[in-house]
């Protein structure tokens, strides 16, 4: 994993989580760091026809091609050209490598079960409630907990694995 992230400590009851944080514009995103295999930078993408609209295409990551999905795409969010802080974020999705475009990543953060909220009942911004595991109420921010298992159908993983 990248030695660019920092991690931040909270001295809370209840078992620790750790948790990726990016950013996908103003917002901020958390995943579990077990699912998170490495974070890379940008690289040259092969375009894929005939795929979802969040499908930015494959890469070939030391001789294993996986699928790469813009997240900005999948939320419904105004594209943005990439820069030096966008990465790959190459996770496992049920047992397959994918790797999300975002904006940028923040640091890896511990976080008590204590400190997450439910997810409110009405969400906006084109994410499926699934796939929302809950909002951890940060200092000086809100950090939305994302489930990579709940995020795509079964149909879609599918898809991706056999890229």
């Amino acid at each position: 994993m990248s030695n660019e992230l920092m991690v931040k400590s909270d001295e809370s009851k209840g078992e620790l989580n750790q948790l990726v944080s990016f950013n996908l514009g103003d917002e901020e995103f958390g995943i579990e760091v077990l699912k998170v295999r490495e974070i890379i930078r940008m690289t040259a993408i092969t375009h894929m026809p005939n795929t979802p609209h969040y499908v930015e295409g494959i890469i070939n990551l030391r001789g294993r091609v996986i699928p790469i999905i813009s997240m900005r795409r999948k939320f419904g969010l105004p594209e943005v050209a990439n820069n030096s802080q966008t990465r790959i974020i190459v996770v496992d999705v049920d047992g397959d490598l994918t790797g999300f475009i975002v904006d940028a990543v923040s640091e890896v953060v511990r976080i008590s079960d204590s400190e997450i909220q439910p997810p409110p009942p009405v969400v906006s911004g084109g994410i499926d409630q699934e796939c929302i595991t809950g909002v951890i109420n940060r200092t000086d921010r809100l950090l939305v907990l994302l489930s990579l298992d709940k995020m795509f159908s079964p149909g879609e993983t599918q898809l991706f694995g056999g890229m």
